[in-house]
């Protein structure tokens, strides 16, 4: 048979030429669940309003769950005729209701339908990005404590610039989840807001309860203009642009872990659960979960860019177009969850090569800085400081020595006002020990962060 979208205004069936190219049955499959619990609440408030008895809202309930079950299972045969997830369960109530399953459309459009149901289920998504979030922020923190007496060099340019405690790099990823969390949370709170009752475009003259189901629903409000509703995805443009933020920074992640594995850095030894070998070279131990992290981004990136597209230029209110808006947000959905799920082991199981880091430390001369600071507190000017200590590094440089094994002499030869009190700023681990400011890499500052972020993923873990 037919849709029952299709009134009877048409004087032909659809061609099933356009049924193949028009369903979207194949993608919007997953959205059942959260159809069914929308048809329920929309039930419920049709019989508190008087539009339906409380006996028809309870036959139509308990047949809803009873095909949400043979979904679940499988055992409900999907049909592009019936174009979409909603057609599918509305039929499947029809054949057995009969005109008590036809009162559930009533004050109700696809419009509004689809929606809500994609508000329902980019919210739970959104939740489980979050807790994904949360157990890679405390892998990160369970490092600390594990690497708190490691010193690494920090980059800048990709060139070592100073040294950092290694809890302080652990920390700085952290801190960036935290705010994907925040973007989550604030993203939420737009996704929250419930559009059934809008109906197709203007709203409806039937003496519905929008805040009744809004209610039954967990949604926080409704939405204000049905006009705007019926063409609203922004919500969606907003969920897919916190993913690609994830993925950005996931993948600056896995960018640098996979440098940090090679031999060439040897900062790095990878979980081999979590890596591949190679086809013909049996030493490889190739970084593949965090190349596809890194490359898997570009989807979610992309994902973003082909949502923004497709809203760019529709008009006012619902078009056809907003149907394509799943295949890209499911997918970006999916890609996230998938890298934070093998995010937070592998973070986890990864070990530091304490020895080859330190064998390298004070190569780059990390504490070139922490010197000049030194003679800034001892009056100098900064500029002359910088252009003075440049010139101890070119000294330093063509004797192929650190710093800290110049001697006094050479020193004092570009600047005669040092002492062997310089000795306590010079060396990797001096230079860390000399840091005081907040946010700094200075051991007190660390560990009173280390402390805080401790308290605050308990906290949540408890809430």
């Amino acid at each position: 048979m037919d849709s029952p979208s299709r009134s009877g205004v048409f004087d032909s069936k659809t061609d099933n030429r356009v049924e193949r190219f028009a369903e979207s049955i194949s993608f919007d499959a997953r959205l059942y669940p959260q159809d069914i619990r929308g048809s329920i609440a929309h039930a419920r408030m049709l019989a508190a309003q008087g539009m339906i008895t409380t006996e028809e809202a309870d036959q139509i309930e308990q047949t809803l769950l009873e095909i949400g079950r043979e979904l679940a299972a499988g055992q409900l045969p999907l049909r592009i005729e019936l174009e979409d997830i909603h057609m599918h369960i509305e039929q499947a109530l029809i054949d057995r209701l009969g005109d008590v399953g036809r009162k559930l459309h009533t004050a109700r459009s696809r419009n509004d339908q689809v929606s809500t149901d994609v508000r329902l289920w980019v919210r739970e998504a959104l939740d489980r990005v979050d807790a994904g979030l949360v157990e890679l922020q405390r892998a990160f923190l369970g490092r600390c404590d594990r690497d708190a007496d490691v010193v690494l060099p920090a980059y800048t340019h990709l060139q070592r610039a100073q040294p950092v405690l290694a809890p302080h790099y652990w920390l700085a990823y952290i801190e960036k989840y935290q705010r994907d969390r925040e973007r989550v949370a604030d993203c939420r709170r737009r996704v929250n807001r419930c559009s059934l009752g809008v109906a197709a475009v203007a709203g409806t003259s039937l003496p519905i309860d929008r805040r009744m189901t809004a209610a039954a629903l967990g949604f926080d409000t409704i939405t204000a203009n049905s006009l705007d509703t019926s063409s609203d995805r922004d919500f969606v443009l907003e969920s897919a642009f916190v993913l690609a933020m994830i993925a950005s920074h996931l993948s600056g992640w896995a960018e640098e872990w996979i440098l940090w594995s090679t031999v060439e850095f040897g900062f790095l030894k990878l979980p081999h659960a979590f890596c591949t070998g190679s086809s013909i070279m049996p030493q490889k131990v190739n970084p593949d979960t965090l190349e596809l992290t890194r490359g898997k981004s570009a989807r979610v990136m992309g994902n973003l860019q082909t949502l923004m597209l497709l809203v760019k230029n529709l008009p006012l209110a619902y078009n056809r177009d907003l149907q394509e808006d799943k295949p890209p947000l499911f997918d970006s959905f999916d890609t996230i969850e998938a890298a934070l799920n093998v995010a937070a082991p592998l973070v986890a199981g990864a070990e530091l090569r304490r020895e080859s880091i330190a064998s390298r430390l004070e190569l780059g001369y990390l504490d070139a800085t922490t010197l000049m600071e030194y003679l800034i507190l001892r009056g100098m000017p900064q500029r002359r400081a910088h252009h003075l200590v440049g010139a101890i590094v070119g000294e330093a440089m063509r004797r192929e020595l650190p710093l800290a094994e110049l001697p006094l002499e050479v020193l004092q030869q570009h600047a005669p006002e040092l002492d062997e009190g310089v000795r306590q700023v010079l060396g990797a681990a001096n230079a860390v020990a000399a840091f005081r400011s907040e946010g700094s890499t200075s051991p007190e500052r660390v560990a009173e962060q280390v402390s805080l972020w401790k308290t605050r993923l308990v906290t949540e873990a408890g809430a």
